[in-house]
């Protein structure tokens, strides 16, 4: 950020902030100083969403510029089978449903081949947690798909699924985690960190992996070189000090290991499932929240918004609220929103309509392998 943009910012700021409790944050920010959990919370608070987001834009101009990430990548869902019933999931299936599906390997390697002459980068692969399925039988995929594309990253199996096709297996953790390396695990994505809050946990997903043990398989795979992303799940039956007490989990992690790439907040969308009855958030709370995992999360490089599940325009538009990274191109790969009820049903992005969505927003595009490596200007 150059001399002048940044004492505009500093004008703007100080015209803008006049409640005493806003003026000590906002100082503490423009001298990129860490803000408390009180604080959080009361930008949490504010109703003002557009102070909180110039100051989260100050932030995120301050690392990044104007420039704004993304890549080219797909996805693949082997399975929506899933021993767990998480009351916000509108994806999962029991294994006699008949909207159940599961890939074999021929399936899977047949979708990685379409993209054999396609420059994608990364595959994301996740899905339901299968009673009968353990880490070889994942293993043998990845080191199948390695065999086909070696150059291709594969970022694969949130904590949760980790945690079962590893406990399956009679592994330990490190072990386990160790073992999907030499299969060829290049990262693990961010999924199944929900809401860390123990009592809100119960009411939405009691079944599934511990808050602690997801915070644990993360810490074991950033000691033994495996980066990772993590999440938040939103806009449900938690309150702002959840958020906070999220967030704030993630910030003391990641001072231990530095091992995060990026934090994607993830709306809670409201079709097919058992929370229909509370709603989604607006696009103003979306906006600060994203904002605010900005501010906060000063030891995170990035902060993503994954387009399928806010939504084209809202993606856009917080790329003024904190947030450097659009995700990718995605490619019709997905279904977990789409189920949900996001506006995307076919989520897609030609890498044009990509960059010109971020040109759009007067950012630079800039295309990025998984790991954050620049790749090409835009």
């Amino acid at each position: 950020m150059n001399i002048d943009k940044e004492s505009n910012y500093h004008r703007i700021i100080k015209i803008i902030s006049t409640k005493p409790e806003l003026e000590q944050i906002t100082k503490k920010i423009l001298s990129n100083k860490r803000i408390s959990t009180d604080d959080a919370l009361r930008l949490y608070k504010e109703r003002d969403v557009g102070f909180v987001g110039i100051l989260a834009n100050y932030v995120r101009e301050k690392m990044h510029g104007d420039k704004t990430f993304f890549n080219r990548n797909f996805h693949i869902e082997p399975t929506n089978i899933c021993i767990y019933n998480c009351k916000f999931c509108s994806y999962s299936s029991k294994i006699n449903q008949n909207s159940a599906w599961e890939y074999d390997i021929d399936k899977i390697l047949d979708i990685v081949g379409s993209y054999k002459n396609i420059p994608v980068t990364e595959v994301h692969i996740v899905g339901g947690v299968h009673p009968n399925r353990d880490l070889h039988y994942y293993g043998n995929i990845i080191s199948c798909i390695k065999k086909m594309r070696p150059d291709l990253h594969i970022k694969a199996f949130s904590a949760v699924e980790l945690d079962f096709m590893i406990k399956k297996s009679g592994m330990t953790l490190e072990d386990g985690l160790l073992e999907l390396k030499k299969y060829g695990l290049d990262s693990i994505p961010g999924g199944g960190a929900e809401i860390f809050d123990t009592k809100i946990r119960k009411e939405i997903c009691d079944e599934k992996t511990s808050s602690l043990m997801w915070l644990k398989i993360h810490e074991t795979a950033h000691k033994i070189g495996l980066p990772s992303n993590a999440t938040m799940l939103y806009g449900h039956k938690e309150n702002y000090s959840h958020r906070v007490d999220h967030l704030n989990k993630l910030r003391i992690l990641q001072d231990k290991t530095a091992g995060f790439n990026t934090f994607i907040p993830l709306k809670y969308r409201k079709v097919n499932n058992d929370l229909t009855h509370l709603g989604e958030t607006t696009t103003i709370e979306d906006m600060k929240n994203f904002a605010i995992s900005r501010i906060f999360l000063d030891n995170f490089n990035h902060i993503k918004a994954y387009w399928p599940g806010i939504g084209k325009q809202a993606a856009q538009l917080s790329l003024s609220f904190g947030v450097d990274d659009i995700d990718g191109t995605i490619d019709d790969s997905t279904k977990i929103y789409s189920m949900a009820g996001a506006e995307d049903k076919n989520p897609k992005m030609t890498t044009k309509e990509l960059i010109s969505l971020i040109k759009q927003a007067n950012r630079i595009a800039v295309e990025r392998d998984s790991l954050y490596n620049i790749l090409v200007f835009k």
